[in-house]
């Protein structure tokens, strides 16, 4: 088998690349989903597996920005990763995922993200679970805001699709600087995928509909929402896609329009933090009927780089040892933080742990202590986790509103 991996060249060749884990959706890209996806991920983020000339497996990335703690940082956005089933087995993955790291690194990006198809297979190139998230379903008859809240504010209109370009960017904008987890989204980005309302990926629902609430005349919350009709129970569902406004008044009053909706059964959504506020404001949280899943997965792609590039919770010191990174072996060895800063060290660690453990505890989504209960990490010295924990410490859990 004469096997090369490298980017593809064209559309010609993206096709193919993204059909390797089409195949396994029943999913064959169009002329007009390749247009689509190139407006977002250039021809030379797209990794590919020839055998003899063809194409049997490939891997993308969005090259964007992710908010961490303190400020924002370049991210690489792995996506679409899939190998034909006539060729698993062979070390494809792992040579692809190894070639798209390095890749990745000398563009000096020193994250990379990626929603787990599987949660088995990630941690063999590094990555780990960063975040979780809450998916929900509630009776519309069980949406009553608790009495004591603020009565209704300002104003919710649904606008057509160029109000919602010139508006909505903006107010997530506004938000997603606050929010670790978050991703930038560019202008194609929001065209050709946030707002995008093809009838073909609608999964079931209705169109997409797009709500604004202002308060004292200015744009402060959006929602977008379809309607779920179920023909044969004669039933309706309000399946909320994003709901995005800081908090306060602009979450509060977005989400008390979702969930006062007339006519619907239920509501759904999905991709919420573990910490939303929504769940405090019902009168019936218990009716939420949350669940958890996880979130993003995470890697350090450049360990000191990404350690400089969040700010902590104090000016404490903190010994990190990195015991193994299976394929970017030079983040491997002592990292002190202090005062901010990072740099190599000699000393003796307080803290041991893989890279995989480093990119879990990353954005505050999981604690030191919680790690090392598990067995993930080892405290070499007495209260080093506390004494970790309080320096990573964050107010919230980590979000990443959507799935990339």
């Amino acid at each position: 088998m004469a096997v090369r991996v490298r980017t593809v060249r064209s559309l010609d060749e993206l096709g193919p690349a993204l059909g390797a884990i089409g195949h396994y959706f029943g999913w064959q890209p169009s002329g007009d989903d390749l247009a689509r996806i190139n407006s977002v991920m250039p021809l030379d983020r797209m990794h590919a597996v020839f055998d003899d000339g063809r194409i049997v497996a490939g891997a993308g990335v969005f090259p964007f920005e992710m908010t961490v703690p303190g400020g924002t940082i370049p991210c690489a956005g792995v996506t679409v990763v899939g190998v034909l089933p006539s060729h698993r087995r062979q070390g494809l993955l792992r040579r692809m995922m190894t070639e798209q790291l390095a890749d990745i690194r000398e563009r000096g990006e020193p994250l990379a993200a990626l929603w787990a198809s599987e949660d088995t297979i990630y941690g063999r190139y590094g990555y780990g679970q960063a975040s979780e998230r809450v998916d929900f379903r509630i009776p519309r008859a069980s949406t009553q805001l608790r009495p004591d809240l603020a009565p209704k504010e300002g104003r919710v209109r649904l606008v057509e699709h160029d109000e919602a370009m010139r508006v909505f960017p903006r107010i997530y904008e506004r938000v997603r600087r606050r929010v670790h987890g978050h991703i930038s989204r560019s202008r194609a980005w929001w065209e050709g995928r946030t707002l995008q309302d093809d009838p073909a990926r609608r999964w079931g629902g209705g169109p997409l509909n797009r709500a604004l609430l202002e308060l004292d005349g200015q744009p402060v919350a959006y929602a977008l929402y379809r309607i779920v009709p179920h023909p044969t129970e004669f039933k309706r569902t309000l399946r909320v896609i994003e709901a995005i406004g800081a908090e306060g008044a602009p979450l509060r009053e977005i989400w008390r329009f979702l969930l006062a909706v007339d006519w619907m059964d239920e509501i759904e959504g999905r991709l919420l933090p573990v910490d939303h506020s929504l769940r405090h404001r019902l009168a019936r949280p218990r009716k939420l009927g949350m669940k958890l899943e996880d979130g993003i997965w995470l890697r350090l792609v450049d360990v000191r780089a990404a350690l400089e590039a969040r700010s902590y919770a104090d000016d404490g010191r903190l010994t990190l040892e990195v015991v193994s990174d299976p394929q970017l072996p030079d983040n491997v060895g002592a990292w002190t933080i202090e005062g901010g800063s990072v740099r190599r060290a000699r000393r003796r660690p307080d803290v041991r742990l893989d890279v995989q453990a480093l990119a879990s505890v990353y954005l505050g989504g999981f604690s030191f202590a919680a790690l090392a209960a598990g067995e993930r990490l080892e405290e070499v010295t007495r209260g080093a986790a506390s004494r970790a924990d309080a320096l990573f410490r964050t107010a919230r859990a980590p979000w990443c509103p959507e799935i990339f």
